[in-house]
């Protein structure tokens, strides 16, 4: 009697275990030839329908149900198919995904500029040929070259900068300093009246 409920118990609580039916699915997504991470890789779950994305370092991380095929795309690499195993009987399952780069080989191709050698000839003897650099730089720094670089070319920060400096230092120095009027000074009065008299004494002696 004793081994028949052991038994019971025994294939009761077999019965009571369940396999996951969620799993954190992680991992990271590298190159197959250098190993570096390619970044931002379009992640879809063939079951669901459902698309993810990794970030820049190539991490993702989403839920799915074992079984669930991940179809991982991106430019420049080989699509990669990936199946969540049905043995997975933890909560969480990490892959190590490597894509393939895709590489295409284009033909060559060889130019030709010229159809015939005399044509080379012609426009070979058309070339007008750039001066050398001591001729570029006489010219550039010419006064004529200057004068136009000064009219035409916007001030510089430290151009701005030195005036406002000398705005402001001017205005803080003339702070206390007012005009006055000379209409309201007794002593320009004054010598206006002296000029005034010493130029009818002027004209009187004449």
């Amino acid at each position: 009697m004793l081994l028949f409920c052991v038994q019971a118990t025994i294939v009761f609580s077999q019965g009571n275990v369940t396999k996951n039916d969620l799993v954190q699915f992680s991992g990271i997504i590298t190159d197959t030839d250098s190993n570096q991470v390619v970044p931002y890789v379009s992640i879809k779950n063939k079951s669901t329908g459902i698309s993810y994305a990794a970030n820049y370092q190539g991490y993702f991380s989403f839920v799915a149900k074992p079984g669930d095929v991940m179809l991982f795309t991106a430019i420049g690499f080989y699509e990669k198919e990936l199946a969540i195993p049905t043995t997975v009987t933890d909560n969480k399952f990490t892959a190590m995904v490597q894509m393939k780069p895709e590489v295409v080989y284009l033909k060559a191709v060889r130019i030709y500029p010229w159809a015939t050698v005399e044509e080379f000839n012609k426009e070979f003897l058309a070339m007008q040929v750039a001066d050398d650099n001591l001729a570029l730089a006489q010219k550039n720094l010419s006064k004529q070259s200057i004068q136009n670089m000064v009219l035409t070319l916007p001030r510089n920060s430290s151009e701005i900068s030195n005036s406002n400096y000398r705005y402001n230092f001017d205005r803080m120095m003339n702070v206390n300093m007012r005009q006055t009027n000379p209409l309201l000074n007794p002593f320009a009065w004054g010598r206006l009246m002296q000029q005034i008299m010493n130029g009818d004494k002027s004209r009187s002696e004449n």
